[in-house]
């Protein structure tokens, strides 16, 4: 199960509007080992596209150092879906390359980026997705 803030909620999907109608992307790190989602992490979408993001090399690195020195992990994987409804792609499962992390999907496919929005997590370990709950909490 992931559980997540509202206010990290409200800044995933304020992203995923921002960035409509390519898809938006990013992370949320936490503490080591603690599985608790705390940080928001906006990123680039590099590919710049409707269909598919990336996240850019360079800052992905210096992500992971950040993280690295400030001994924390990448909790939450997030990126949108702008066309489908928030379910990994076929694409997603093979660039998902974090065991640990939760995948989140906002989709924004009826929305315009403006109205409702699906927001569902997933586990992606060695190709096998696991759709988990999703339990919203006002602060830890």
């Amino acid at each position: 199960m992931l559980t997540i803030t509202q206010a990290l909620v409200d800044q995933i999907v304020a992203h995923a509007r921002k960035d409509h109608p390519d898809e938006a992307c990013g992370v949320v790190a936490g503490p080591a080992g603690s599985d608790r989602p705390e940080r928001f992490i906006p990123m680039l979408n590099a590919a710049m596209s409707p269909t598919f993001y990336e996240f850019d090399s360079g800052d992905l690195f210096k992500l992971y150092r950040e993280m690295d020195d400030r001994d924390e992990e990448p909790v939450v994987i997030y990126h949108s879906h702008t066309a489908t409804e928030a379910h990994p792609s076929r694409t997603d499962i093979s660039y998902a390359n974090e065991p640990g992390a939760h995948y989140v999907l906002v989709s924004t496919r009826d929305t315009d980026g403006l109205g409702d929005f699906q927001f569902r997590s997933f586990r992606i370990v060695e190709g096998e997705v696991t759709e988990e709950e999703v339990r919203i909490v006002e602060a830890y």
